[in-house]
């Protein structure tokens, strides 16, 4: 059964008790600081903090809560984490009246959601995004060597990534402009340059660092869990005629580094715990620094909606799931670190597109037109190969629980025409 609290959340809100996200917003008039969610309300931690409600030995005598971003409060790991709900779940129940029976107390303490402006959760220092999901793999593999060769050699053996641009990751409902760049046709002598015509959406998750590692200590993968504070919603941004000409022998560079937005609210491993399930057996076995004794995933439901400027309302396109994945979030942490890098509190590490063994569960435009060539049929008649100018793509996921969800609200952004 659902927990109670005092504030009414309804039974498919995606911030109910149970869940509590982080995340930073900004009055009208005030600075930005940090808040969690609850309902349609959000919680003004900054100002609890002052009353003196954040004074455990867990904080060590920090306040972390009216900055701007979530890195300090980040830094100080799980221990403090773990008290900060245990605290806000004890402030928010229906049986406690501090704030329940405080009128004054509760409109200092409490903002609806649509009157502020939601900022980065993080000051991202470093963005990682990894090619984590089976299907994905093997469905682009399969356009570009065929059915037999879909996979790299290495795919199976460690989690495959590449290192984007954190200075372009952009909060969710920021306009994102149609980039520019060198395209070539296959039959074409010269590549040459403009707007990218095969605009796609990712849909992707990430995970926050907390506490990072020394620069040339690697992080075990069993302790993996103490430096991961939550996750997010993310949709990495691709121009794929651009990918396809400049990412040989490099990889991806300016066919994904022009934009990556993410969800404003980030959830607790905490929050998600009710929906672990067990990492399914992978086939090799990896190498002992990726075996975790009880490695897991979550059982979260996404989706992507497409709503052209013609439409009144958006069109799922998209059903997948976290659990289409192939590789753990512990496993990409312990690769990551393996080699000795040093990951910072606020880094953004992201899972790739996920995408699930049926058309409808394919994460993207890429695999849903098969590149083009089945073009995507909407409800009021129009085609889509790819994303066009004035299209807004939407990305949400939640958890079901008994009578309630844990969701992570959503990651949207509007394309606009080439500079």
């Amino acid at each position: 059964m659902p927990l109670k609290s005092f504030i009414e959340v309804a039974p498919d809100s995606h911030f109910p008790l149970e869940n509590l996200p982080f995340g930073v917003f900004q009055p009208r008039q005030g600075k930005p600081r940090v808040g969690v969610a609850i309902g349609d309300l959000i919680l003004d931690l900054s100002a609890l903090e002052e009353l003196g409600h954040f004074r455990s030995p867990e904080f060590r005598n920090q306040k972390v809560f009216s900055e701007d971003s979530l890195n300090s409060f980040l830094a100080l790991g799980r221990p403090a984490w773990r008290k900060t709900r245990e605290i806000l779940q004890h402030l928010l129940s229906a049986d406690t009246p501090t704030l329940r029976n405080d009128t004054r107390l509760r409109e200092e303490m409490f903002h609806a959601q649509k009157d502020v402006a939601m900022k980065l959760p993080v000051r991202i220092g470093n963005y990682t995004d990894f090619y984590s999901s089976y299907h994905h793999a093997h469905n682009v593999g399969t356009m570009l060597r065929g059915p037999e060769n879909a996979l790299m050699p290495n795919w199976k053996w460690l989690p495959v990534a590449y290192h984007g641009r954190a200075s372009s990751v952009v909060v969710s409902g920021m306009d994102v402009r149609r980039p520019s760049g060198q395209t070539k046709a296959p039959d074409a002598t010269a590549p040459t340059f403009g707007p990218s015509k095969s605009f796609d959406y990712e849909l992707e998750m990430a995970f926050l660092m907390g506490p990072g590692n020394s620069l040339g200590e690697p992080v075990p993968i069993d302790r993996a869990t103490d430096h991961i504070f939550g996750l997010v919603l993310m949709n990495d941004w691709s121009a794929r005629d651009i990918q396809a000409w400049e990412y040989q022998p490099l990889g991806p560079f300016l066919a994904k580094n022009f934009a990556t937005s993410i969800s404003p609210w980030v959830v607790t491993l905490e929050a998600l715990e009710p929906f672990r399930k067990s990492l399914p057996a992978q086939d090799p076995e990896p190498l002992p620094y990726l075996r975790a004794k009880n490695d897991f995933t979550f059982d979260i439901q996404l989706e992507a909606q497409l709503q052209t400027s013609s439409m009144n309302a958006p069109h799922v396109i998209t059903r997948t799931n976290f659990q289409n994945l192939y590789w753990s979030v512990s496993q990409q942490l312990a690769h990551h670190t393996v080699n000795g890098c040093n990951l910072e509190p606020g880094d953004l590490l992201a899972s790739g597109t996920i995408s699930g063994a049926t058309e409808e569960s394919r994460g993207c435009m890429l695999e849903l037109t098969w590149r083009g060539a089945n073009p995507l049929k909407l409800p009021n008649g129009e085609t889509r190969k790819w994303l066009e100018d004035g299209d807004r793509l939407t990305i949400t996921g939640w958890c079901q629980g008994d009578g309630y969800r844990v969701g992570f609200g959503e990651v949207t952004g509007r394309i606009l025409p080439a500079s």
